[in-house]
C-alpha cells in the first residue's frame, strides 16, 4: 500500500465530540497502516466562538485516546503554521489569484438581501442558492457599493456548465450539476476564510492525499473540488462515513447522555476501551478479532469496510470493552484508576466487580463502620432466614473468625444449612445486598466489631 497521508482539522469552539473523535481515530487508522502521514490542523478562522482552552482539551483529549500526529501545531512540520488563523498570508495570495483569473467576485449583498432572495427562491420552488445579484456587477456599481460602507464578501465563481463528477471513498461514484450549487463565499466581510476555501486548499498544500469525514459534509465535496481545480491545486480523495447515532437512530447529542469524548473521560472510561469500541463504530472489523491494542489496530483496519450507514452508538457495548480494558489494567494502574488511595485488598476486591470508579463507592461504604441498610432482595433474604440463623452465625463467627471456609463449616453444624441457603442471607447481613466480590476477602476486610455487629442485628 502507498503512502497515505490524512488529517484531522477539528475546530476549537467547544468539547471533543464522539463522532470527531472516530473520524479522527479512522484517519489516523489508515495513515498508520499505510506507514504515511497523520496531520492535526487546527481550523479556527470562527474569532468569535475559538477558545485556546478548546483547543488545548482538543489535543489533551487526542492523546489520551493514544492518537499521536506527524505534524501539527505543537510540533510543527514542512505545511506550517498548522492554526487557519495563522495562515491569512497565505489565503491572500489565492483569493487574487482567483479573482484574477475572474474565479471569485466581491459580494455586497446584505444579510437581509438574502434572507429574502432565500425566501424568494423556495417560494418558487426553487432550491434557496445565491442568485448571482453581484456576479455582473461593473467597477462604477462596485465603487457606489463601497462609498455606501458596504463591505463585500468574496464569492466563488461556480461555471454555469458544470459537472462535478468524482468517486467518493465510501458511497462510490458521485456526480453534481452546477445549476445546484450556485456562487459560494471563500472569504468572509471581516476578512476572514470560509470553511469551503480554507478547508480545501489546506488540505492540498499540506499534501492530505485522502480526507474522511462524516457524510453530511459529502455534498461540500463538489465545491471544493471546483475550487482546487480554478486554482490549479491537487484535490485529495474524498470519504465520507455514515455519522455516529444514539440507540433512537438520532445524532448522538447530549440528550442521549455523553457525547463528547471529556465526558467519557471524566466519568473513568479509559481510553483503550473507547477506542476498541470506535473501532468497530462503522467499520465493519473481522467478526474473530476480539481486543485490540492500540498499536494492533492499525494491521486490521479495512479502508474498504467503512460503511454508508449510520453508526449506532449504545453505551452498553462500551461497557464490554472497559471490562476488557480493566481486565488487562495492572493492580498499580488499577489503584490509580480507582483513586481514594485504594489499599491492595481492596483493589483486588472489587477489581471485577466495577465498570467505573464510582462503582467502588458502595463497597467503601460496605467495608464502613456502620451496617449498611439492606436492598430489597437482601431484606427478603435475611428475613427468610430468620432469627435463629443469625444468632448461629454470630456464635459460629466467634468460633471460626473471619476463615470463611471454617465460619462456613461452623455455621452448617449450627443451621443445618448449606450452600446458597447459608451463603446468600451471611453475604446479605454484612453487605446489604445479595451479589458482589467475593465474600471471603470482604469478610477479612471488615473489623470484628463491625462483623458482630451486623449478624447481631439480626439475630
Amino acid at each position: 500500500m502507498s503512502a497515505v497521508v490524512t488529517r484531522f482539522a477539528p475546530s476549537p469552539t467547544g468539547s471533543l465530540h464522539l463522532g470527531n473523535a472516530r473520524t479522527a481515530f479512522f484517519s489516523w487508522l489508515w495513515a498508520r497502516r499505510s506507514g504515511g502521514r497523520f496531520i492535526l490542523r487546527i481550523e479556527d478562522t470562527d474569532a468569535e466562538r475559538s477558545r485556546d482552552e478548546h483547543r488545548a482539551a482538543l489535543l489533551d483529549d487526542l492523546r489520551w485516546l493514544g492518537l499521536d500526529w506527524d505534524e501539527g501545531p505543537d510540533v510543527g512540520g514542512p505545511a506550517a503554521p498548522y492554526a487557519q488563523s495563522e495562515r491569512g498570508a497565505v489565503y491572500a495570495e489565492l483569493y487574487a489569484r482567483l479573482e484574477r483569473a475572474g474565479a471569485a467576485y466581491p459580494c455586497y449583498c446584505t444579510a437581509e438581501e438574502l434572507e429574502l432572495s432565500r425566501r424568494l427562491s423556495r417560494m418558487a420552488g426553487q432550491p434557496p442558492r445565491y442568485a448571482g445579484t453581484c456576479r455582473a456587477l461593473g467597477s462604477a456599481e462596485r465603487a457606489q457599493r463601497e462609498r455606501a460602507g458596504r463591505r463585500p464578501t468574496l464569492r466563488f465563481a461556480v461555471p454555469a456548465d458544470a459537472q462535478v463528477e468524482f468517486v467518493d471513498l465510501v458511497h462510490g461514484p458521485q456526480r453534481f450539476v452546477a445549476a445546484d450549487i450556485g456562487d459560494f463565499i471563500v472569504r468572509r466581510e471581516d476578512g476572514t476564510a470560509a470553511f469551503f476555501f480554507c478547508n480545501a486548499v489546506d488540505d492540498s498544500l499540506m499534501g492530505v492525499t485522502h480526507v474522511l469525514r462524516g457524510d453530511d459534509h459529502l455534498t461540500n465535496t463538489p465545491r471544493q473540488l471546483l475550487l482546487l481545480a480554478a486554482l490549479g491545486l491537487r484535490a485529495p480523495a474524498y470519504g465520507h462515513v455514515g455519522l455516529l447515532v444514539g440507540a433512537d437512530g438520532a445524532p448522538l447529542s447530549k440528550r442521549h447522555g455523553s457525547a463528547s469524548v471529556r465526558e467519557f473521560r471524566e466519568h473513568g472510561y479509559l481510553g483503550a476501551a473507547l477506542l476498541n469500541h470506535l473501532f468497530r463504530l462503522g467499520h465493519a472489523a473481522d467478526a474473530e478479532i476480539g481486543w485490540l491494542e492500540r498499536d494492533q489496530m492499525p494491521a486490521h483496519f479495512r479502508p474498504e469496510h467503512l460503511g454508508r450507514a449510520s453508526a449506532r452508538f449504545e453505551e452498553s457495548q462500551l461497557v464490554h470493552w472497559q471490562k476488557e480494558a480493566l481486565a488487562r489494567l495492572p493492580a498499580e494502574a488499577f489503584g490509580r484508576w480507582l483513586g481514594g488511595d485504594a489499599s491492595p485488598e481492596f483493589i483486588e476486591l472489587v477489581r471485577h466487580n466495577v465498570v467505573l470508579p464510582a462503582d467502588a463507592a458502595p463497597w467503601r461504604a460496605v467495608l464502613a463502620a456502620e451496617p449498611p441498610a439492606l436492598d430489597v432482595e437482601a431484606a427478603q433474604v435475611v428475613a427468610d432466614a430468620g432469627a435463629p440463623f443469625f444468632a448461629a452465625a454470630a456464635a459460629a463467627y466467634e468460633e471460626a473468625g473471619a476463615d470463611l471456609k471454617a465460619l462456613a463449616r461452623a455455621l452448617a453444624q449450627r443451621s443445618g444449612r448449606k450452600g446458597a441457603a447459608l451463603y446468600m442471607p451471611l453475604r446479605a447481613a454484612l453487605t446489604g445486598r445479595t451479589h458482589g466480590p467475593e465474600l471471603g476477602p470482604l469478610l477479612k476486610l471488615l473489623t470484628s466489631e463491625s462483623v458482630r455487629r451486623r449478624l447481631a442485628r439480626y439475630a
